[in-house]
């Protein structure tokens, strides 16, 4: 599945519901899911259906324990600034391969790093570091996806809704 510049290779996706529709354990922990896991692979149709705001659908990033896209999750007043730190932290990192978008509105920036086929340590390693670059800057009202404190359900992020 292709979004914007972004290629998702999944059998499954997910819907967000209004109210809980699983109860997940996860090391000590329960999380409560507002999204579906869908058994079929996403649409074209699904695609522009989210784009319209219809659904709000979400892509799983693990699959057998790698990932393909790191990704970072700001919400905040402050995301102009988010936006440009963002770019001159890859710039001074030389992370080349990257692409920004929006999330569902104009508060939420959503970062996605191409990797190729990284474990979910060495990934946790890497967007740590990236982490603790931006909090050195600004204060932390982002999230960073995957993450091994989180279940594979939890390890999904919604589609962007437009390129920045």
């Amino acid at each position: 599945m292709k979004v914007f510049d972004l290629t998702f290779k999944v059998d499954h996706y997910y819907i967000k519901r209004s109210s809980i529709v699983e109860k997940i354990f996860f090391n000590n922990r329960t999380f409560y899911a507002k999204f579906e896991r869908i058994e079929e692979a996403p649409s074209p149709l699904l695609l522009s259906q989210h784009l319209d705001r219809q659904y709000t659908i979400a892509l799983p990033l693990v699959k057998e324990g790698h990932t393909n896209y790191l990704v970072i999750e700001y919400k905040g007043d402050e995301y102009q600034r988010f936006y440009h730190l963002i770019k001159h932290l890859f710039k001074t990192l030389e992370v080349d391969n990257y692409h920004i978008y929006q999330g569902k509105d104009k508060e939420r920036i959503q970062v996605f790093i191409v990797v190729d086929n990284l474990d979910l340590e060495d990934a946790q390693r890497v967007l740590d570091m990236y982490s603790d670059a931006l909090k050195s800057k600004m204060v932390k009202k982002w999230k960073t996806l995957p993450s091994l404190n989180l279940p594979d359900e939890y390890n999904i992020v919604t589609l962007p809704y437009a390129t920045l």
